[in-house]
């Protein structure tokens, strides 16, 4: 541990009023040390919100290497802590945060938990996945936004429903043109049915950014200068254990729709997506 890790380190454990907490892990959160982790989440479960913003900002910031630990948080008792911890998740876009923000996203009780995943869903790190897998997760991420935008009773969560639906269907816009139709079918229901105006407002925005990315996707030049970037980012930091942890929790969601629609679906599928996973990362 560095001398300055320690010093704010020390900072945060010895603030003895709320004012000085939240400077002192405002200032671990902004020095992006990753030995700073344990206890910026440990600040997730401190009675102070403003701390916990900083922590998220901070963890957010440090991206990957903060996905292991938060995912275990995921698994205590303590709610509040939990749902900072899912904030940060859906602002890494980790595919390991995949899974979790698409139960919270459906299912969470707390809006403003909802709204956070919903949004990350739409932001998540499409371009980590493996050829083979990314079309299973982006289909999930699909149905949980169009179902959010259709279901949920609370309008920021479906104003977060639009950002996240515009930021996949500009992901997917080239590969999946018919999924791209079922995101500019609900958009065109939303702008005139919506009784928000702030929807219909963000509706119509999204709807203009996807029609200057679909003009860019149908040119040659910006095809190429896509294929660049991808190639020097498509660079994972998971592992093919990573791949297949997701690739099962995936396989559980299918098996329950199965379940629950009476289906009984292709196995065979995930097991051929399990091969080529294990061959791609050898």
């Amino acid at each position: 541990m560095t001398d300055r890790l320690s010093q704010l380190i020390q900072a945060v454990e010895e603030a003895d009023s709320s004012k000085l907490l939240l400077e002192a892990v405002q200032n671990l959160a902004a020095a992006r040390l990753e030995g700073a982790i344990p206890i910026l989440i440990e600040a997730l479960s401190y009675n102070n919100p403003g701390a916990a913003v900083a922590s998220v900002d901070g963890l957010i910031l440090l991206g990957s290497a903060a996905v292991p630990p938060l995912l275990e948080l995921l698994d205590m008792h303590n709610y509040t802590a939990r749902a900072w911890a899912i904030r940060a998740l859906a602002g890494i876009g980790d595919p390991r945060g995949l899974v979790t923000l698409l139960g919270v996203a459906t299912a969470d009780f707390a809006m403003s938990v909802r709204r956070a995943a919903v949004k990350g869903l739409g932001t998540m790190k499409w371009h980590w996945f493996p050829d083979e897998l990314r079309e299973i997760a982006q289909e999930e991420a699909l149905d949980a936004l169009l179902f959010v935008a259709q279901q949920d009773e609370e309008w920021v969560v479906r104003y977060a429903s639009v950002v996240g639906l515009q930021s996949l269907a500009i992901a997917i816009a080239d590969a999946h043109p018919i999924w791209l139709a079922e995101i500019q079918t609900q958009f065109n229901l939303m702008s005139c049915n919506d009784e928000v105006l702030a929807i219909r407002g963000r509706v119509w925005l999204a709807q203009q950014k996807l029609q200057q990315k679909i003009q860019q996707l149908k040119s040659d030049s910006f095809h190429k200068s896509i294929e660049i970037k991808e190639t020097e980012e498509k660079k994972s930091p998971l592992t093919s254990n990573d791949w297949q942890d997701i690739l099962n929790q995936l396989y559980e969601i299918k098996r329950q729709e199965r379940i629950n629609s009476g289906s009984e679906g292709d196995p065979r599928r995930f097991q051929q997506l399990a091969a080529a996973i294990t061959e791609t990362n050898n």
